[in-house]
């Protein structure tokens, strides 16, 4: 159906190639994708269309072919719709989660390939000037154009990768200044490497299938590497072909490579850049990434990740989060019905939908969320007929059902967010817990209407209102 659900188009999971994705997705779904052929005198544009088009809440895929400056068409704002992550995956938007869960625990191991298109164009040495590379201007108060969209390959001695996520800007002809900020797995991995007096060697990809950049978000062990969650993802191995100076297994059909090693020794001026708490951050591990080999498909794209509070930025990171909180809580509570990070909270903010079985069960199920998300800083709980995806919904809850001498709870000096800009310089913070569900000892009957009544007025005003 034409702008609806479909789990059987063609193309999208079938092939690993973001142009076939983008290519495949333009002809199925055409009222998704606005295709910019104007000039653009400025990149810092895309991103302000990006926000007058949210503020419309209109949140399309989008492709500019005219950004002065910008060689190469630039595709953005993949992940800003929930229903195009579900199509993306195959999944009913109402299963999203344990879709992806049930998808991305079926680990299958990469395989390696012949024929890889990131390899089209490689220089060496000399030859490297990232200063021509081009780069998106995302917002007035960023202190330099920035990769977005770049994903970090590393791997441990026995082979095991990991990827992750890194913002990135230009140093010098052969180096980029970049953030470890969320100093996961890539950031232990460094700090072996500075035990061993030795670099770390990574290769940096960018122009991933949107498949392949879910599974870098994947929140997983350090044992599990994210290019078997890819595969998992895709339902067959992720195709890889070695990176030309270091052999790292990189996705074949990526449009650019950069490869050589951050050097955990020395520390160059990175940022501020516009993270996903709506603020410009200058929060950064200082990180230097000498590039020594660079390479690109023929006929590349230039994928860009919006940057900032966007629905994309969030969406990204945070439909793996839900999807393993969501796992995690109806395993342990079967009373959890939903869980739901709104925009509106960053990826601070938690609401969680049960029945419950017992008295102070939300209080537990919050302290679970609490525990096993390092990020969140605030949960509510609701009963099951509120509409977690609804702000207005979950305040209501708030407003009606919660007493703050008795439904409340605080948990002091706990890791959190280095990009929060409230928390300590150490990273710690406090953690809300408030219980908006009826409780044992409410009195009240939700207002409602017949649904005779309701079908009655729909045709009353059928002809004057457009659904």
């Amino acid at each position: 159906m034409r702008g609806g659900f479909s789990m059987t188009v063609p193309g999208l999971g079938s092939s690993q190639d973001l142009h076939d994705f983008v290519s495949v997705y333009e002809r199925s779904f055409p009222e998704d994708v606005l295709d910019i052929t104007e000039p653009v005198p400025d990149s810092q544009d895309v991103t302000s269309v990006v926000w007058r088009l949210s503020a419309a809440s209109r949140h399309p895929m989008l492709r500019f072919r005219n950004i002065e400056g910008i060689r190469y068409d630039v595709v953005t704002n993949l992940f800003a719709c929930r229903r195009r992550i579900s199509r993306m995956l195959g999944a009913d938007p109402r299963n999203l989660h344990e879709t992806f869960q049930a998808k991305a625990r079926n680990l299958i191991e990469p395989v390696e390939v012949g024929d890889a298109p990131v390899l089209d164009r490689v220089r060496e040495g000399e030859a490297i000037d990232l200063r021509t590379f081009p780069l998106l201007s995302h917002f007035a108060t960023d202190r330099a154009p920035y990769i977005t969209s770049g994903i970090i390959v590393a791997e441990e001695a026995d082979g095991v990768g990991n990827l992750s996520y890194h913002r990135a800007m230009v140093h010098s002809p052969t180096e980029f200044a970049t953030s470890l900020h969320s100093r996961g797995d890539l950031w232990r991995m460094l700090k072996a490497a500075a035990d061993r007096a030795e670099p770390l060697r990574v290769a940096f990809v960018l122009g991933g299938h949107p498949l392949l950049m879910l599974a870098a978000s994947a929140r997983v062990p350090m044992t599990v590497d994210e290019r078997h969650v890819a595969g998992g993802l895709f339902g067959a191995p992720l195709e890889v072909v070695r990176s030309p100076r270091y052999g790292i297994r990189v996705p074949a059909t990526s449009d650019f490579l950069f490869e050589g090693v951050i050097d955990p020794g020395v520390r160059v001026d990175e940022g501020p850049f516009g993270e996903f708490t709506g603020y410009s951050s200058d929060r950064s591990t200082n990180s230097l990434f000498r590039v020594e080999t660079m390479s690109r498909r023929r006929d590349p794209l230039l994928l860009d990740v919006v940057g900032g509070n966007s629905n994309e930025h969030l969406n990204l990171a945070r439909i793996p989060r839900e999807s393993e909180m969501a796992e995690k809580l109806k395993g342990r509570f079967p009373g959890v019905m939903a869980v739901h990070y709104p925009n509106s909270g960053s990826h601070f903010h938690c609401y969680v939908k049960l029945r419950q079985r017992r008295v102070g069960e939300a209080r537990q199920v919050m302290l679970g969320l609490l525990g096993w998300d390092p990020y969140l800083k605030t949960v509510i709980a609701v009963d099951e007929d509120i509409d977690v995806t609804d702000d207005s919904e979950v305040l209501w809850a708030l407003a009606t059902h919660f007493q703050p001498a008795d439904d409340l709870f605080v948990v002091d000096g706990l890791p959190g967010s280095p990009l929060d800009p409230s928390s300590s310089v150490e990273g710690t913070t406090s953690r809300l817990a408030l219980d908006a569900t009826r409780g044992p000892n409410f009195s009240g009957v939700r207002i409602g209407f017949s649904d005779e009544s309701l079908e009655r007025a729909d045709r009353l005003i059928s002809d004057r209102l457009s659904f």
